[in-house]
């Protein structure tokens, strides 16, 4: 049998400061209840220290991750970090991150294709693993969205935060793991969410600074039509192409861009609500991040052999899938924590 990747261990950070829709009413004209119904954010988390950036938040979920495989960073033969707001235009973020948690021993690169990075990142490492070519790949999806968001702009502020989330890819050693997974791409799609300055083709010069253009420029609506249709289309592909039905999912993993985009989709694949990975309430759209906090958020409720479909969809136009059987068994702890959650849920 092939070499299969599994995920093996799962880790986050999220920054202190919470920027709450109240806070956004003073800095925009907004409301609470308008942001709420148009896209299901009530709060999310911005990295106010002016000095960190991507690295610092990928290192720390990075370090939570290797804490909890009980592993040593020399260990990791590969670190990929997947992210839209880099530390600098080079070197990548992945070499800084490497340095900071002391991965003396790994390779690193940077993978960027906008919300969908981390799902094209981890495809990525997965085939370095079932290669044989390395045993221990850290993927970690970190944005620090706040540093290219426009707060006079009511349209993108209220979206986004940051934050960030990491994996560790190993090879399974049973059926379980990353079984199937397909990446699409549709160029034409570049002038609906981009960001216009700051590349080859428009340097940063006094007026592009002046005019806002290092800032994000989204067409809401064309990308909420696609999004939604292109979501669906990879999740519900996953599905058939693997004989799952509805009832053999444990959770959808969506992309966290609005909750609107999330409910459509799940409608369309069959599968409630109660079975959707949702935080964006908590946290908004952290880009590269969303995925991997998820996973790390449901962890405890998550038991071995659990069929998971990740789905994402992004700027470029980028979007992927994935069909993935969870390869962590529960712990005490996370046993304890899903007891609790019944106690709370009935009221026992």
């Amino acid at each position: 049998m092939n070499k299969r990747a599994a995920i093996t261990a799962v880790g986050s950070y999220t920054p202190e400061y919470v920027l709450t829709n109240e806070e956004m009413e003073t800095l925009v004209d907004t409301s609470s209840e308008w942001i709420v119904t148009r896209s299901g954010i009530s709060e999310r988390r911005i990295l106010k220290d002016k000095t960190k950036g991507s690295s610092f938040m990928a290192s720390k979920a990075a370090e939570n991750v290797l804490e909890k495989r009980g592993i040593s960073p020399k260990e990791i033969d590969l670190v990929i970090v997947a992210t839209v707001t880099p530390d600098y235009p080079y070197p990548a973020t992945a070499n800084i991150v490497s340095d900071a948690i002391g991965a003396v021993n790994a390779w690193s690169f940077d993978l960027q294709a906008a919300c969908s990075s981390f799902i094209y990142a981890l495809q990525t490492a997965s085939k370095f693993i079932e290669s044989g070519a390395h045993k221990k790949v850290l993927v970690i999806g970190s944005d620090k969205m706040s540093s290219i968001i426009d707060y006079t702009d009511r349209r993108t502020s209220i979206l986004f935060g940051d934050g960030a989330g990491a994996v560790l890819l190993e090879e399974s050693t049973d059926e379980n793991g990353i079984i199937d997974a397909r990446m699409y791409v549709d160029g034409s799609g570049q002038k609906h969410l981009y960001q216009p300055a700051g590349g080859s083709v428009n340097p940063a010069s006094f007026d592009t600074v002046l005019n806002k253009q290092h800032f994000i420029s989204m067409d809401g609506q064309a990308v909420f039509k696609v999004a939604v249709t292109k979501m669906a289309d990879v999740a519900e592909e996953m599905m058939k192409r693997n004989n799952l039905t509805a009832d053999d999912i444990a959770f959808l993993v969506p992309h966290q861009a609005n909750k609107r985009i999330i409910e459509a989709a799940a409608e369309r694949m069959g599968v409630g609500m109660e079975k959707v990975m949702l935080n964006i309430h908590k946290y908004g759209n952290t880009t590269s991040a969303t995925l991997p906090l998820c996973l790390a958020e449901w962890e405890p409720q998550l038991k071995k052999g659990d069929n998971l479909i990740l789905t994402t969809f992004g700027a470029g136009f980028t979007w992927g899938g994935m069909y993935v059987k969870w390869s962590i068994s529960r712990s005490l702890e996370s046993l304890v924590f899903s007891l609790e959650s019944i106690v709370i849920q009935f009221n026992f």
